[in-house]
């Protein structure tokens, strides 16, 4: 007579598909690859040789789609650095006519190049400052504000285009607008960072490599990866988990704290890391992991700090100000119901106090929930499932959620719920509020769009993403419906915690009783 353990086994145990301990092949698990493979000549046979070629890898066959994918992007983007000659005879960009918006091509690389006085010689970010509005009751100081990493790196590629543009004068290379120039850098170096991501999840999801090609032929890179400076912190966070994969606790700790120095958004994958090293017993690790994020990040951050500190502080001083994004459930909310917000009509200037508190206070409940929910579950969650919660609450929780933000959630949704047609269904609808955002930024008044279509589509990708977590919470409650775990698999991301026994659960699983015989 089996065990209730057994009993619970056998109910989660894989079918024949997905063959344990093998690699998984989506093409026979997943219906919508399956019929995708079709004018390809359909899955793959019971009988084929995987893995034995000698070059064309799951990893590289997933960098190479990120290869096309990325070149895709640059052309969006290529819109928006076009010159003409204007009056003067002297070369322009041209941004006539609202050619971001209705070519779609925004990236905010481009006018940042100048709104942080990177374009000017003997600057330094945080030692720089400039002055708004100047003259006017809104007069303001301002200085670089990004993080330390990410302002480091636009004043890095912003010397490489100067030299590049010096060199190209002497005839040496090809010209063109320093600015088009600054962006081509920037891309390149962001195009290393999105490959470096789509390798990391390939290499942390095991034997299921053929996921990271969802990272890597994602519709939100094909809009974003040159959007903003986001693909650098997706790399650390990657790769940060890659190394925890590893069971290397320091040197994932010391890629998270590189992240967070660029997008602080990896430090919330400590939060996960410390529910389920508690429930495994493995404080200590976690420990490690903690501090050298801490170290890393300090180290990083206090030279700036303790050099030029009000610059430094830029980035946290705008932050607090900022008030309801148009990307924010608060605006949604306000926009149809008249009501005008926590702190009501802002001032210039005025930092909105209770939408900070509601809006930390919501994505701190939600992390109780998430904290709750690691501990009591009939087997401990994955690391990617409750990171990849972590981070939707906080966006969606947040004030601010501008378009380039979806990209942390791709790797980290790949490696929680790898199924095919709901993620490129949640990404594809996610990607297309980028057609109602620029028709929005447009204007009514230049045949634009009215904020409401926009608004719209910002609540069904709100909803896409619930779904999605709605998904991954019935999954860890359900470890049955995990298709990692139906593929024999623990926690491939686990490293320390895969197939480590529990120490500490809130509340015991229910346990089926044995048959009577």
């Amino acid at each position: 007579m089996p065990s209730p353990t057994e009993q619970a086994a056998s109910t989660e145990s894989a079918p024949a598909s997905l063959e344990p301990g093998r690699r998984v092949l989506p093409s026979r698990t997943e219906p919508f690859v399956a019929a995708a493979s079709r004018p390809l000549g359909g899955p793959i046979g019971e009988h084929a040789v995987v893995g034995r070629h000698w070059f064309w890898s799951p990893q590289r066959v997933g960098l190479l789609l990120a290869t096309l994918a990325l070149m895709l992007c640059w052309f969006g983007k290529a819109s928006c650095i076009q010159q003409y000659t204007d009056s003067d005879g002297q070369n322009q960009l041209d941004w006539r006519a609202g050619r971001p918006y209705v070519a779609m091509c925004y990236s905010d690389i481009v006018p940042l190049y100048t709104a942080e006085r990177l374009n000017l010689p003997d600057t330094f970010p945080y030692r720089t400052s400039w002055v708004d509005n100047a003259g006017t009751p809104n007069e303001q100081v301002r200085y670089m504000e990004y993080p330390v990493l990410t302002g480091l790196f636009q004043w890095v590629d912003a010397r490489l285009a100067q030299g590049w543009t010096a060199i190209s004068n002497a005839g040496w290379l090809p010209g063109a607008l320093p600015v088009a120039i600054y962006f081509n850098i920037t891309a390149f170096w962001l195009s290393v960072a999105w490959l470096v991501t789509v390798w990391a999840v390939g290499r942390t999801a095991n034997r299921r490599p053929w996921d990271a090609a969802l990272v890597a032929i994602s519709p939100l890179v094909l809009v974003h990866v040159f959007t903003n400076f986001d693909s650098l912190a997706t790399a650390f966070a990657a790769t940060g988990l890659l190394a925890w994969s590893r069971r290397k606790p320091v040197l994932a700790g010391v890629l998270l704290g590189l992240g967070a120095a660029a997008k602080l958004y990896p430090l919330l994958f400590l939060g996960p890391l410390l529910v389920l090293c508690v429930r495994a017993g493995k404080l200590r690790t976690w420990i490690s992991t903690a501090g050298a994020t801490a170290v890393i990040w300090l180290a990083v951050n206090l030279p700036i700090a303790l050099t030029f500190n009000t610059g430094w502080r830029e980035f946290f001083r705008l932050n607090t100000q900022r008030g309801m994004d148009p990307d924010s459930l608060y605006n949604v909310v306000s926009y149809f119901t008249g009501w005008t917000g926590f702190d009501g009509p802002p001032d210039p200037g005025q930092t909105p106090t209770w939408l900070n508190v509601v809006s930390g206070g919501l994505f701190l409940l939600c992390c109780a929930g998430i904290a709750y929910l690691g501990l009591t579950a009939p087997r401990r969650p994955r690391l990617g499932q409750l990171c990849f919660l972590v981070v939707a609450a906080f966006l969606l929780t947040a004030k601010v959620w501008s378009p380039q933000y979806s990209l942390w959630l791709v790797p980290l949704a790949v490696l929680a719920i790898p199924r095919w047609r709901p993620l490129l269904a949640w990404m594809l609808v996610d990607a297309l509020v980028w057609v109602p955002r620029m028709f929005y930024y447009l204007g009514v008044d230049h045949k634009g769009l009215p904020e409401d279509w926009f608004l719209g589509f910002v609540v069904v990708r709100d909803l896409a993403v619930v779904a999605l977590c709605v998904q991954v919470i019935r999954e860890i409650y359900r470890p049955s419906l995990d298709l990692v775990r139906l593929a024999g698999d623990d926690d491939p991301a686990g490293g320390v915690l895969d197939g480590t026994r529990d120490v500490v659960v809130l509340k015991q699983p229910r346990t089926i009783a044995p048959a009577t015989p």
